[in-house]
């Protein structure tokens, strides 16, 4: 591969993580979010909306943390414990905004692994099972993608359709 076909797979790829195109954008996704609403979880719905927004944050930091350079003092995490918050609601009233404000602040810091053009997208790290920061970044779209489909669905579910 070429360093322009590289170019464009690393452009692609940050489109990807952002959610741009064809998918949905996390800043769409949580605008609006009513306060009251962050910690409910209508009948039949798994997930709050906190627990949700949560969520990604811990997993796409975990991601983050594993492809990073140092990832070699990488720790795991346990499944599921230290992916989902305890609690349905945000514990005190700042705790949105700042799960909001880390996890932006973790995908920024995605992109610029992603397109660090020292970065071997599709060279295993030495600490995985083969794993690449392809595969990371890639991980981090759909997995992004699938839970803020959820709540985009749960807020809506919460609103009433006609809402939105």
């Amino acid at each position: 591969m070429n360093a322009d076909d590289l170019k464009v797979l690393r452009a692609q790829l940050t489109v990807g993580i952002s959610g741009r195109e064809s998918q949905l954008e996390f800043a769409s996704a949580i605008k609006d979010f009513p306060e009251p609403l962050r910690g409910l979880k209508p009948k039949g719905a798994p997930h709050s909306a906190w627990q949700l927004l949560e969520h990604m944050r811990l997993a796409q930091r975990d991601i983050l943390d594993f492809s990073r350079e140092e990832g070699a003092h990488y720790e795991e995490k346990k499944w599921p414990d230290d992916y989902w918050p305890q609690s349905d609601a945000p514990p005190n009233a700042g705790a949105w905004d700042a799960s909001v404000e880390a996890f932006q602040k973790d995908a920024q810091e995605l992109y610029r692994l992603v397109n660090n053009v020292r970065r071997n997208l599709f060279k295993p790290f030495s600490h995985g099972n083969g794993q690449t920061l392809l595969r990371e970044a890639l991980l981090v779209a759909t997995h992004n993608s699938y839970h803020l489909g959820q709540l985009v669905f749960l807020k809506k579910m919460l609103l009433g359709s006609d809402v939105l």
